[in-house]
């Protein structure tokens, strides 16, 4: 076959370079800062991963477009350039010059792997690359200097280093300096301005104008403040953009820096109604937390937004791997505080997700008896909240520590995304208790919550998702918060799995008030992984032939809006 081929010529070439090395090794000096060395260090064996294209389903990204206004149609486009503009800059931070690495590829599938992981890494094992001579990936992308110790960054003094818009390179002495990124990526964010100041001329929507037309400044600026600003203040409008630095997820070296992301939004209206009323409740909820008063001391924004949309367009970021299917922004503490956030569910996404894996995953892993509690409105439900849950507990440490991200640095993101999960699962048992949500029953959230677990955790654990995803599962197991059978299917046990529940809430928001970062990184070594029976789980899943994950055909054509 043609993979044993290739598995073939990749182990003769192995050899071959080991051998290459071990000579060149006896000619070198043995002085670390000579090139040889560091050839060495660059090109030392790394397990290849396989090119998984088939992991993926296809899904086109469309929407009824005949809900919008003829305004609304002319923007779209637009809004699609500029996010083709972050995919770009998303590129430049997670790898570098794709050209130069789509042009030495010559297999087909192994460029349209390439362009779906956006790198020569697989995001969905662990980051292991699948192309040969590439090493690890840098924990630092692009962000830093690869050969940068953590060291070297913590004697840099510059004030800006830990800012979300700023890269740390080098100078031409060797020494680190802060490069803003409205001025390391000035020509591409000069065009994504213009294109957004077009979009805001045609735009019959003061608000969506208005964002608009602040949010192509802060592209130049790196001051995303009044255009987050201007986000949550826009209500009624009918079309929506996400665009520019966002997320810190692909920095895992500190989780500092803000990756280069978009999306193309068209709102669910009717849904979106149906919703309004949760936001308003946060307050009461952050008093219910199962805590301590000063780890729930801060109020958090009582004008939060849920709203649901269908997407029309994923660029950089956000469609790097596994596939975003909610959000919650911004991510600025201090307007979560003032303003709250908007969490809008991605829905369109979000069903062909439940449809092709979640639904499959069900009658794999979940007892026969159990399977009618895995309901979509249980797994839209499920996933609102988590992103709901983001604006509960703290920002702040108790301790002076600064925030929870700056405390707990490159540990932050898992730890918060931890967070969302079990306390979306709270929220959604005390609006249940307060007979606030009155469709299904509660049992469908939590049979549907672990199959969610299994669904998701295929995506593997070097992510900050991925993480959480094993933080929790790991932790529900030892509680007992589920059992399994000898035909090799689980069954939530529903009084144990409130239990740990609680438990876990209080000790996340316990680790994020203290900043106790030693101890979240002691948490995740064990239990931040997956265990060897769960990893037999998910050979069984691959077997099967169900889909990872989902990626998609986007576009003008895609809607028919050429």
């Amino acid at each position: 076959m043609k993979t044993d081929a290739k598995a073939e010529n990749r182990l003769i070439k192995q050899y071959w370079l080991k051998g290459l090395m071990a000579f060149i090794f006896m000619l070198a000096s043995c002085d670390q800062g000579v090139q040889e060395s560091k050839v060495e260090e660059e090109t030392k064996e790394v397990p290849l991963a396989p090119v998984r294209t088939d992991i993926y389903a296809p899904v086109k990204l469309t929407t009824d477009v005949s809900q919008l206004s003829e305004s609304e149609k002319s923007m779209i486009p637009l809004l699609i350039e500029a996010s083709k503009i972050m995919d770009g800059l998303f590129w430049r931070q997670a790898y570098g010059d794709k050209s130069a690495l789509m042009d030495k590829i010559s297999d087909q599938e192994t460029k349209e792997f390439a362009q779906i992981n956006y790198g020569p890494w697989d995001r969905l094992a662990d980051n292991q690359p699948f192309i040969e001579g590439v090493g690890p990936k840098p924990l630092g992308a692009n962000f830093y200097p690869e050969d940068m110790s953590k060291e070297d960054f913590e004697q840099l003094t510059a004030a800006d280093k830990t800012s979300l818009y700023t890269l740390i390179q080098k100078a031409e002495d060797g020494s680190l300096v802060t490069v803003p990124y409205s001025e390391a990526y000035s020509a591409e964010l000069l065009k994504a301005s213009v294109l957004l100041k077009e979009a805001a001329q045609l735009a019959d929507n003061k608000a969506l104008q208005n964002y608009l037309e602040l949010r192509a400044e802060a592209l130049l600026t790196d001051d995303y403040y009044e255009s987050d600003v201007a986000w949550m203040n826009m209500k009624d409008n009918g079309i929506d953009v996400i665009i520019g630095p966002i997320e810190n997820y692909e920095d895992q070296l500190f989780g500092y820096k803000a990756a280069f992301e978009a999306y193309v939004l068209v709102k669910d209206k009717a849904w979106s109604q149906r919703l309004e009323k949760y936001a308003s409740m946060l307050p009461d909820l952050q008093k219910g937390l199962p805590v301590a008063k000063e780890y729930k001391a801060e109020t958090p924004g009582s004008k939060s937004q849920l709203n649901a949309y269908d997407v029309v367009y994923y660029a950089g970021d956000c469609n790097a791997g596994s596939k975003t299917i909610a959000v919650n922004l911004p991510n600025d503490e201090k307007i979560q505080l003032e303003y709250g956030t908007r969490r809008s569910q991605l829905k369109n996404a979000m069903r062909a997700k439940f449809d092709q894996i979640m639904l499959p995953v069900t009658d794999m892993l979940i007892h026969e008896s159990q399977r009618k509690h895995v309901t979509f409105d249980a797994f839209f439900g499920n996933t609102m909240f988590h992103e709901v849950a983001h604006g509960l507990g703290i920002k702040e440490t108790i301790n002076g520590k600064g925030t929870v991200r700056e405390a707990l640095k490159e540990q932050a993101s898992a730890l918060e995304e931890g967070k969302a999960d079990i306390l979306g699962l709270y929220m959604v048992t005390s609006l249940f208790e307060q007979g606030e949500i009155k469709e299904g029953e509660i049992m469908d959230n939590y049979v549907t919550f672990l199959a969610g677990i299994f669904r998701s955790v295929r995506f593997g654990a070097a992510s900050a998702h991925g993480k959480a995803n094993m933080l929790r599962f790991n932790y529900f197991k030892e509680k007992g918060a589920f059992t399994k059978d000898a035909e090799g299917t689980y069954s939530v046990d529903f009084e144990k799995m409130q239990t740990a529940m609680n438990d876990l809430s209080a000790l996340i928001l316990q680790l994020q008030g203290n900043g106790d970062y030693d101890a979240v990184v002691k948490l995740m070594e064990e239990k931040g992984k997956i265990m060897p029976e769960l990893q037999a789980d998910l050979e069984r899943l691959s077997s099967s032939g169900i889909p990872v994950d989902i990626v998609f055909e986007q576009g003008v054509e895609v809607l028919g809006l050429q």
